[in-house]
């Protein structure tokens, strides 16, 4: 059966309004759309893998039921929510959780320990701007603790007595702040889970994993729109393949409809332009001879010294803060041990304070419960640092502290180890872009038919 037969007819008679020959028509169109397609496919691609952050998408009657029935592997697409709501969700931000488990696998897991992250913190410095910040609070806390547990013993003073002792509590801040630091520091490894705390703060905050990753690989996320523009150069030999079987007509190959060649050209176009643009970005890691690969490394790996510094900065401003740090050690899963060793250094203070006479009448007739005393001292000061660590100019010098310690780290990394962090976020949903690059083929290729016939 000739191809003639079995071609279809476009909205146009170009050859009548060209006067060229369908093989020159061809030769134009079909590489021209090849690569609208290409560019169309990769730039919504990068697209649907940050956007939008949370989920957008309407109720569909029937739908909830129908859920139920669809594979798994269908399930899974960031296209349903609960209650039979059809949508959309970025691929990213959809994976939240599974996606900053990775990135903290990838990447801070491998430049330091939860030690080495509190160090860097330089908590020395922490405990002289806690304790600077803290004395408007200390009157306050002091006088409301010992009225609580002490008032029998602080009614019976005198006010210049009761000013010494506050003067005494005001004074020995900073030595309070100190020793509080150096006890929690002493056992950082088990207060502190920084994958736990950095994979909650993503978790809630899907936009900000999003601006992590678009802000580690922007040029090659750019890149990877413009190689589309590839699609030109693989749509020639689609239209010499056209034009070969029109004019020779092969056995079996005239025997296949021309529609169907060109949708199926023009979606196998869209996959091979989505593979080249992740293969050219991160595939090698380490640099390889050409005669491996013609690229000889990958863009993002390549771009490491760069890249390394970007990715420190997002992470240090977004994640790694003393506030994020602070909130973590004491409203964490481990924060009532934090507040218990907090409690520790409160009553060897309390007991410095006070008259060991006081202390230990108190004890003995019950008069005043030093244990409830420092727990609510403890629990005043919990209250009282997130306030504290949220100090903007105070958590922008500590990110730049972290943001150099993290850009050093990463810059020692091995270029395939470093670029993972970008790759396994885009790995992990690679499917869905080849799906996506083959579907959008295929609607090029049919509105390709529908202006230029096949």
């Amino acid at each position: 059966m000739h191809t003639d037969v079995m071609a279809v007819s476009g909205i146009v008679d170009w050859e009548s309004l060209t006067g060229q020959s369908k093989f020159v028509i061809d030769i134009v169109s079909i590489p021209i759309f090849s690569a609208i397609a290409g560019l169309i496919t990769n730039w919504t691609g990068v697209i649907m893998l940050f956007s939008p952050s949370n989920f957008t998408g309407f109720y569909v009657p029937g739908l909830a039921a129908l859920f139920r029935l669809l594979p798994r592997k269908v399930q899974i697409l960031p296209i349903f929510a609960p209650g039979g709501i059809l949508g959309f969700q970025g691929f990213i931000p959809c994976r939240a959780e599974k996606m900053a488990s990775l990135l903290v696998d990838m990447s801070i897991s491998r430049i330091g320990s939860v030690g080495t992250f509190y160090q860097e913190l330089e908590p020395d410095k922490m405990a002289e701007f806690m304790a600077r910040e803290a004395r408007p609070h200390v009157r306050r806390i002091a006088v409301d603790a010992i009225e609580t547990q002490y008032k029998w013993l602080w009614d019976t003073m005198p006010a210049p007595l009761q000013d010494n002792v506050i003067a005494t509590i005001d004074k020995r801040v900073p030595q309070i702040s100190q020793r509080a630091f150096r006890r929690v520091g002493e056992h950082i490894d088990e207060l502190l889970d920084v994958k736990l705390m950095t994979v909650n703060h993503l978790r809630r905050n899907p936009a900000v994993l999003s601006e992590i990753f678009q802000g580690m690989g922007k040029p090659e996320l750019r890149f990877m729109v413009k190689i589309g523009a590839l699609g030109f150069f693989f749509g020639i030999p689609l239209a010499l393949y056209l034009s070969w079987v029109h004019m020779a007509h092969p056995p079996v190959l005239s025997a296949i409809p021309s529609w169907l060649v060109v949708l199926c050209g023009a979606a196998l176009i869209g996959v091979i332009v989505n593979i080249l643009a992740i293969k050219i970005v991160f595939e090698p890691g380490d640099p390889q001879p050409r005669y491996k690969y013609l690229w000889k490394q990958g863009i993002f790996p390549k771009r490491q010294h760069e890249a390394a510094a970007q990715v420190a900065d997002m992470m240090s401003e977004k994640v790694l803060t003393v506030s994020n740090f602070s909130h973590e050690l004491l409203f964490g899963a481990s924060g009532d041990k934090t507040a218990a060793y907090l409690a520790e250094v409160i009553s060897e203070e309390l007991d410095a304070i006070f008259t060991p006479v006081a202390t230990t009448v108190g004890r003995t007739t019950g008069i005043v419960d030093l244990d409830l005393l420092e727990r609510k001292v403890s629990q005043e000061i919990v209250d009282l640092t997130p306030e504290l660590f949220y100090d903007k100019e105070f958590n922008e010098e500590k990110a730049k502290k972290i943001a150099a310690f993290s850009t050093k780290k990463f810059r020692e990394l091995k270029p395939s180890e470093f670029s993972e962090m970008l790759y396994a976020a885009i790995e992990q949903d690679a499917w869905l872009l080849y799906a996506h690059g083959g579907l959008l083929g295929i609607f090029v290729g049919g509105a390709h038919i529908f202006l230029f016939g096949a």
